[in-house]
């Protein structure tokens, strides 16, 4: 999965093609016409209501692509001017969380050679102890 360019309606096809859902249970669920489901289809984007509601029905986190998105290229950056020191009714959520899918694809382009340690340590800014321990404990995994 290439977290960098996301095109949720291709994505949510490959998805409805997978679990074999039928166009009438979808154009039920989603209050749609046949036509805007497959004009969906072909969005690179869409309103997060919607893309809620696909979630639910096809049983799969299509946030959670957009979380990936962020971790790896967008993480947050430490300096000064803290976030912790700012108040905010916003629920607060843990800085990093790795998914399987996200340690194999940094631990790929490792074992291929696309990227060295240091260069996965800078672009994604995970923690060097973190990235050791994924190496050692996915490694005898392997085995």
């Amino acid at each position: 999965m290439n977290y960098k360019s996301i095109h949720i309606g291709a994505l949510i096809k490959q998805t409805v093609i997978e679990r074999g859902i039928e166009i009438s249970r979808i154009c039920n669920f989603l209050k749609l016409t046949k036509e805007e489901v497959e004009d969906m289809y072909n969005k690179e984007s869409i309103d997060s209501e919607l893309l809620l509601k696909w979630s639910k029905l096809l049983e799969y986190d299509f946030f959670r692509l957009y979380s990936q998105h962020l971790i790896l290229y967008a993480p947050v950056k430490t300096n000064n001017f803290s976030l912790k020191s700012q108040k905010s009714t916003l629920p607060r959520f843990r800085k990093n969380v790795y998914t399987k899918e996200m340690i194999d694809y940094i631990l790929s382009k490792i074992e291929t050679g696309d990227m060295k340690i240091i260069e996965v340590i800078e672009r994604y800014h995970i923690p060097k102890t973190t990235l050791y321990k994924w190496i050692s404990k996915y490694k005898n995994m392997d085995k």
